[in-house]
């Protein structure tokens, strides 16, 4: 390990429901990349390891609230040549996403962020995100497996050319070396992909693969997510700690913690912020959260890298929170312990610590067995 490893999720306006009300910009303006360019160079300039774009195939449940949202695919491809360091996560659907354009997207990410990119896989069963497309529904007890799939698919695909395929051999005119490029024959439960992958293989090889801590059974996660609902520290590093553990047990490669954050800012303390966009929309407390004040939540996450390996924080207010975590948290903590500061140059793998990815994970080499 590189140090505790910070993340920092840049969806919509901010974690609370109502945090478009207190936005430094229009709700129309978040769907112009300006916005979103910003808080990604703003993540990078503060130290963050990872930023994490959220996704969903049906519109916002708050129909008060903005209702337009960018691929999260999109807007990670956008940042991506203007951040040079911070690792860019986006979540793709792996349930009713088509695998094939999933491993082909990504790898382009890879490319876009000169090795960068990763992928926080989601496992919705819902009914609605089939409609949207095109599919037919699955019981939530198969999502997982599914989801799964798609990421054996990817594995698969983004492995399917050797490092050195790419010959680009002028005088003969042959760009790649077919003997290096393999077939995958993946079977799922009602597709087949035989491959191989029309993108070469990422500047890292395999992507870190995110995801929450209930498909670390299923899949094999360089970085599992998983929260904890609690509302007193000494009673959230306990349980932090043992949710850690078991994630570890099962070869999970780092155990994140999802933290909900509320600071206070420019005189007005954060409970009193939380109070007035409550007025319009409750927060519905889901995960932990910390409302307070920022050298209160450095010791925090001090007493919290002693037991897990990183933690993603949810900003309240993005253009309130985002600003103050970079100013008064992420450097102070820097001080007091180690933490894994991305460099430009550094592939996402490096700055997570993980090892290089020649091959599958939880097999020898899986890719050779199909071919």
């Amino acid at each position: 390990m590189t140090g505790l490893v910070l993340g920092v999720e840049l969806d919509g306006d901010g974690a609370h429901p109502a945090a478009w009300r207190a936005s430094a910009h229009t709700p129309a303006e978040l769907v112009t990349g300006r916005v979103v360019a910003d808080r990604a160079q703003l993540a990078e300039r503060a130290g963050f390891a990872f930023a994490t774009f959220d996704d969903a195939p049906v519109a916002p449940a708050d129909a008060a609230g903005p209702q337009a949202r960018l691929d999260a695919v999109l807007r990670a491809a956008y940042v991506a040549p203007l951040t040079s360091a911070l690792g860019i996560v986006p979540t793709v659907h792996g349930v009713y996403g088509e695998p094939f354009h999933i491993g082909t997207q990504l790898a382009s990410l890879d490319y876009a962020s000169h090795g960068r990119g990763g992928w926080l896989v989601a496992a919705d069963a819902d009914a609605r995100a089939a409609a949207a497309f095109g599919r037919p529904a699955v019981p939530s007890s198969t999502a997982a497996d599914r989801a799964a799939d798609a990421v054996e698919v990817s594995r698969r695909l983004w492995l399917s050319w050797e490092p050195d395929a790419v010959i680009a051999d002028v005088p003969t005119g042959r760009y790649l070396d077919r003997e290096r490029v393999r077939h995958i024959h993946f079977d799922g439960d009602d597709y087949r992909v035989i491959g191989p992958s029309i993108v070469p293989r990422p500047p890292q090889g395999l992507l870190p693969v995110f995801g929450s801590a209930a498909l670390a059974e299923r899949i094999d996660l360089d970085v599992a997510l998983f929260d904890v609902v609690s509302g007193d520290p000494d009673e959230l590093v306990s349980a932090a700690s043992a949710l850690a553990s078991t994630l570890r047990s099962r070869g999970t490669g780092l155990a994140v913690l999802d933290l909900e954050v509320a600071l206070d800012a420019a005189g007005v303390p954060a409970a009193s912020r939380v109070a007035a966009l409550d007025a319009h929309a409750p927060w519905a407390r889901t995960r932990a959260r910390f409302t307070g004040a920022a050298p209160a939540l450095v010791e925090l996450l001090a007493a919290l890298a002693t037991v897990v390996d990183g933690v993603r924080l949810h900003p309240a207010v993005l253009d309130v929170d985002l600003e103050e975590l970079g100013r008064a948290v992420v450097p102070a903590l820097r001080a007091r312990i180690p933490v894994a500061t991305p460099r430009a140059g550094d592939t996402l793998r490096t700055t997570l610590g993980l090892p290089e990815a020649a091959r599958l994970p939880g097999s020898a080499d899986r890719l050779e067995e199909s071919a």
